[in-house]
């Protein structure tokens, strides 16, 4: 009876209906999209550990750190003392690289190749590609053959609209993309490699990985890179390498391979701790952190909104009592009680509250669709729970607001209220 009684009002004054809503709908929009957004970014986590292994690290230089001169830094003996002195690691392996080196193709000069010297355990993290070829293996290692495996960018199943606006490829993942180059000779930075084989990524919007835009453009022996490229840094010894990758193969076990990873870095470089030792999780966690920064604003924003929409409620219930004096007059001269009345102004307001949700829901999915796509894939997820919890929240705050003119209308004299013209 009492919902009925409210969707005819609301049907009656359509136009004030929509204006009290309003602000509502925008504020559980803001709320749906960012439990979305929490959503995804959690289980986008969870499937990029999954893919990264329980018990990842990577060991890299210490940034701005100033040498007492004892210290060769992080080199390819450092992962071989890990390797050995480290019982139950799952893999091992050093890296070094160089962003935007030169790529011939017979005459064809390619910039902005990232190349990566790497050991065949590189196989064994994410590995989410399809190979054509064949790898890197440890003959390649220790002849430092001159051999190379190009990565190829992954594409797009179902294209964003932005992706038509901005290059997210450097110029060597264009060319590697349109001609085939495995089997070919290139030059690298002017030295001869044979491409060996190829690595497919998987499209861009299908990628598990948490930092599939750090991939290299083309991986060979790191024996390779020393010996042929060359550190950059010419005072460095020749097997430096920048970060040197673990995995302890459970998550368990991270802490105290940890410690002892840093004791034995700290005993070969003569004291200095030039180094730092990173778990995955720290720093996906981190990039979360830094992202739900931006989702607290989002709630923020909805929660002002919200507010709005039921200060909007507030008022519009106000007035609708105004206008509605005599027929409360008329409901308590027939034996409505105070609470009766409250009653039917509470859920008025609560189906307007309902409206703004269900409306809200509409404008956030259309959102998420729109708007939410980062740069290589859309992580956020809509659970069948977010929109109750939604409804419920607009219910609730439209209930709220209307709390005070539904105790205003109930102390209404009944006979001062059919006096009311």
């Amino acid at each position: 009876m009492l919902a009925t009684t409210g969707l005819r009002e609301i049907r009656t004054n359509k136009f004030r209906s929509v204006l009290s809503f309003a602000a509502v709908a925008v504020g559980v929009a803001s709320l749906i999209y960012t439990l979305a957004q929490v959503k995804g970014m959690q289980d986008a986590m969870d499937k990029a550990m999954d893919l990264l292994g329980p018990g990842r690290m990577e060991i890299e230089r210490k940034r701005d750190y100033v040498s007492r001169g004892l210290s060769r830094g992080l080199t390819t003996e450092d992962a071989d003392a890990i390797r050995e002195n480290v019982p139950g690691l799952h893999m091992v392996y050093p890296l070094i690289g160089r962003w935007g080196a030169t790529v011939h193709d017979g005459g064809k000069k390619v910039e902005d190749a990232m190349v990566q010297g790497i050991t065949p355990e590189w196989r064994k993290r994410d590995w989410v590609y399809t190979l054509r070829g064949r790898f890197l293996n440890d003959w390649d290692m220790r002849s430092a053959a001159r051999v190379c495996v190009v990565v190829e960018p992954g594409g797009w199943i179902k294209k964003p609209f932005w992706a038509s606006f901005w290059n997210w490829k450097s110029e060597f993942e264009e060319y590697s993309a349109r001609h085939d180059l495995l089997g070919k000779d290139i030059l690298i930075e002017g030295r001869i490699f044979t491409v060996v084989g190829t690595l497919k990524n998987p499209p861009r919007d299908e990628d598990p990985r948490w930092f599939s835009w750090n991939q290299p453009g083309i991986v060979m022996p790191v024996t390779t890179f020393q010996r042929v490229l060359g550190n950059q840094d010419d005072s460095a010894p020749l097997t430096t390498v920048e970060s040197i990758v673990v995995d302890t193969g459970s998550r368990a076990s991270v802490g105290i391979t940890k410690s002892r990873i840093a004791a034995l870095l700290k005993t070969r470089h003569r004291g200095e701790e030039d180094f730092d030792v990173n778990d995955s999780r720290d720093m996906i966690e981190g990039e979360l952190a830094e992202a739900k920064k931006w989702l607290i604003a989002a709630i923020i924003l909805g929660a002002v909104a919200l507010f709005a929409g039921g200060i909007g409620i507030m008022n519009v219930t106000l007035a609708t009592i105004f206008s509605r004096i005599k027929e409360i007059g008329i409901r308590r001269a027939i034996g409505a009680s105070r609470m009766d009345i409250m009653a039917q102004f509470l859920v008025e307001a609560a189906l307007l509250g309902l409206a703004g949700g269900l409306a809200g829901i509409g404008l956030g999915v259309l959102g998420l669709s729109t708007f939410a796509k980062p740069a290589d894939r859309d992580i956020a997820t809509v659970a069948w729970y977010h929109g109750l919890i939604g409804m419920a929240v607009a219910a609730f705050v439209a209930a709220l607001f209307a709390l005070y003119p539904a105790y205003q209308a109930s102390k209404q004299d009944p006979v001062e209220a059919l006096r009311n013209e």
